[in-house]
């Protein structure tokens, strides 16, 4: 079996999906290059020490009854193209899975949305703000993109953005939270900034 390159695991957590107990695995990689990132270790597409597949897994089969489910967080988890096998090869041993997603690749999020349970969406702007942000062309389209899909699967979700002060503020959260309700989004939910040491 294929399996995405896992950069680290949080054995257990309380916070990434609220109201589980979750192991958590941080998946190497991301296509773009917010200037607040809170992983930045995890951007690059190869890791400087991976935690093996079979770790992960031989983990998670003796934690079964005792957590929730398992989180696939990142970098970016739908830049890893081996990702649907991984979320399978979890859900076979009876875990619910959440995904922490910025919609970077809508196709594939669309994809795996009906092999999870809850996403954690990462808006990072309006979307016209984006390419300047991310660095990448067209990355706010793709987020819109992937967004769309989102709301069109039902999966259940936390919209959020983190509210650093040098990229978002007041005027364009209210911007953000129009462009949503036209898509009749409720708005999301703002996380401090909190300055990486």
């Amino acid at each position: 079996m294929r399996s995405p390159l896992i950069g680290g695991l949080a054995r257990l957590s309380s916070c990434d999906w609220p109201g589980h107990l979750v192991a958590t695995l941080f998946l190497q990689g991301c296509p773009w290059r917010c200037p607040y990132c809170h992983n930045p270790h995890l951007l690059p597409t190869r890791a400087p020490a991976p935690v093996a597949w079979d770790e992960v897994m031989t983990f998670l089969a003796g934690r079964r009854d005792l957590l929730d489910g398992v989180v696939f967080s990142g970098g970016e988890p739908t830049f890893q193209s081996d990702l649907s096998e991984g979320i399978a090869a979890i859900r076979a041993l009876g875990f619910k899975i959440g995904l922490h997603s910025s919609g970077a690749f809508p196709d594939r999020f669309a994809a795996i949305l009906p092999l999870v349970d809850w996403v954690g969406f990462d808006i990072k702007a309006p979307f016209e703000d984006y390419d300047r942000l991310t660095g990448v062309v067209g990355s706010g389209q793709s987020a819109r993109a992937s967004l769309l899909h989102l709301l069109a699967a039902g999966t259940p979700r936390d919209l959020r953005i983190t509210a650093d002060p040098a990229w978002v503020d007041e005027a364009s959260l209210a911007r953000l939270t129009a462009d949503l309700a036209a898509l009749g989004v409720e708005p999301p939910r703002v996380q401090p900034f909190r300055p990486v040491p």
